[in-house]
């Protein structure tokens, strides 16, 4: 058994948060070595599968002409369009056939960055008896960043898995990390 085999426990489940090709380089929207997270992520996902503990990933699924656009005077060029390629998760990333996906960021009205707005994941969650969430994915200062701080308000333990995320700005990741602390959130380093 590895360190992270040891690490989890029962009650846990793995959450990946938009690892997807828009936000990796070459995408529409790509984060500075966002493809990076794949290989950790990947060791995390081998580990839960091995421990039998179930496994969420999100995505962006955004309608032609979404509200957080550019063009609607949003504040990000297209991306993560539905059925687009670039809406795919990355290729390396190697999720189980019984990753449950979770899809967001389809409202027409208005974007959803948290994992948790309006999908019912956290319901989902509690039937299965989970009590703590570790997470990682794209990008941390804003979707994981939503993500980790609604796991907080739903009452969930909540880990962040530090190597196994990548901000858009230094900047934003160190603001996104004081919000994390201050909401009680803990952090996981794979190595």
């Amino acid at each position: 058994m590895n360190n992270i085999e040891e690490s989890l426990r029962r009650g846990d489940a793995l959450l990946i948060v938009d690892v997807q090709k828009d936000f990796c380089p070459g995408g529409a929207l790509p984060i500075q070595d966002g493809d990076k997270v794949v290989p950790i992520l990947n060791r995390w996902i081998a580990a839960a599968v091995v421990k039998s503990l179930p496994i969420y990933a999100s995505r962006d699924w955004h309608p032609v002409g979404h509200i957080s656009f550019k063009e609607r005077c949003g504040p990000w060029p297209p991306h993560c369009i539905q059925d687009s390629d670039g809406a795919g998760f990355h290729a390396n990333l190697k999720l189980p056939k019984s990753v449950v996906k979770v899809t967001k960021g389809t409202r027409f009205d208005r974007d959803q960055n948290s994992v948790f707005d309006e999908t019912g994941l956290a319901e989902d969650l509690r039937k299965k008896g989970i009590k703590r969430l570790l997470v990682g994915g794209l990008a941390e200062d804003v979707c994981v960043l939503a993500t980790v701080l609604d796991g907080c308000r739903e009452g969930f333990e909540v880990t962040l898995i530090s190597d196994g995320t990548r901000p858009i700005s230094v900047p934003g990741s160190e603001k996104a990390r004081k919000k994390m602390l201050q909401s009680g959130v803990h952090f996981v380093t794979t190595n």
